[in-house]
């Protein structure tokens, strides 16, 4: 079982950003692969940590991760797309949070080496949007869907930037009237990449990237939220040069359902019964999310009266169990009748059986309403 992310960084759930990075910094630092060479566990731990990291200094994801846990991103979360740490691409974590590092350790360039390996640069994000059915939402689902990406056309090279000679960084030394200061910035010449175009087929735009269409498989869990993002690492753009794939965003649409109301992890289901069946009591067929399931109304319903049905609703996205089936009853009033049955109302208008007598277990509609979102 994955570890709680504010644990992993040692932090409290307030914890705001300055917060969060300065505990990233010194998880990354302690476990470092240059300072523990050959340590698998130290490099797992130092994973772990970059995840943790990844998902709490973005606002959106925090906010997600707050709400849904692990269960928000897996499948589709984290780096390498396997929904979890072990998937994690060394470089892909210094080309995104490398400056966090400073010049501890060479200047956070690319994995191994102290930093003097060539730095990887990640390419752009791409975003789509999903449309689910709130079938597919309750049983989860894989979508394939056809992305047009960004690659490194076929033939295409590349050569080491002689102005940074591959480290993606040009240092620059400063006197100052507290001494010499090293700083670093992107390098002006390939933007930060380490490698600049050498040769380039006539069909590769200035950079050397085609576009191509490619089929994406994507999972999704059940349990998901109409406006959620998932992420499916890798499958974004390419960037020039000695790169990582950027990642493919995910957004969900939820379509609405012909007869179900969603609320949460509950179904609401509005059902219609005429006056004889409310007074005679009935069995029907209603709507579930799998499929109809059958209930017997006793006797004598009121009109208002809420059936729950336990288990029938949305699974929560972390596993833990399902939403409820919300079945509101609604006698329905006729507005024409004959002469015969307007006949048999008037003769029992002041009939005992036909005056309102609530029992006091009878719940008034503010207490039905107050129960229901409870």
């Amino acid at each position: 079982m994955k570890k709680d992310f504010y644990e992993v960084l040692g932090i409290s759930k307030g914890a705001d950003a300055a917060a969060i990075k300065k505990a990233y910094r010194k998880k990354a630092l302690e476990h470092h692969p240059d300072k523990n060479p050959g340590d698998k566990s130290a490099e797992e731990k130092f994973k772990v940590a970059a995840e943790a990291y990844e998902i709490l200094s973005d606002p959106n994801k925090r906010a997600q991760y707050d709400q849904l846990g692990h269960r928000a991103f897996d499948g589709s979360g984290g780096f390498g797309g396997g929904g979890g740490h072990a998937g994690m691409n060394m470089d892909d974590i210094f080309s995104q949070f490398g400056d966090i590092f400073g010049s501890a350790f060479g200047g956070g360039g690319g994995f191994g080496g102290g930093g003097g390996g060539q730095r990887r640069t990640k390419g752009s994000n791409l975003r789509i949007k999903v449309k689910l059915t709130l079938e597919e939402i309750a049983n989860g689902v894989e979508k394939k869907v056809k992305v047009k990406r960004k690659v490194q056309a076929p033939g295409v090279s590349y050569r080491t930037c002689s102005t940074c000679n591959g480290q993606g960084q040009v240092m620059r030394v400063t006197n100052t009237i507290l001494g010499r200061m090293q700083s670093a910035s992107t390098c002006p010449t390939c933007g930060g990449s380490g490698q600049i175009l050498d040769k380039k087929p006539s069909e590769a735009d200035s950079q050397g990237m085609i576009v191509e269409d490619e089929t994406v498989s994507i999972k999704i869990p059940a349990g998901v939220v109409d406006g959620m993002q998932l992420k499916v690492s890798n499958k974004g753009n390419d960037a020039p040069g000695n790169s990582v794939p950027g990642d493919l965003i995910v957004a969900i649409e939820e379509l609405e359902h012909e007869f179900l109301k969603r609320e949460g992890e509950n179904l609401h289901y509005d059902l219609y019964i005429s006056f004889p069946e409310a007074v005679l009591g009935v069995s029907k067929d209603i709507e579930a999310i799998n499929g109809k399931v059958r209930i017997k109304l006793e006797e004598g319903i009121q009109s208002g009266k809420i059936l729950r049905l336990k288990g029938k609703g949305i699974p929560n996205i972390n596993g833990y169990a399902s939403g409820d089936l919300l079945v509101h009853v609604n006698v329905w009033t006729p507005k024409t009748i004959s002469k015969e049955q307007k006949l048999f109302f008037e003769n029992n208008m002041s009939d005992e059986h036909f005056v309102p007598n609530p029992e006091k277990s009878d719940k008034s509609f503010f207490e039905k309403v107050k129960d229901m979102f409870s």
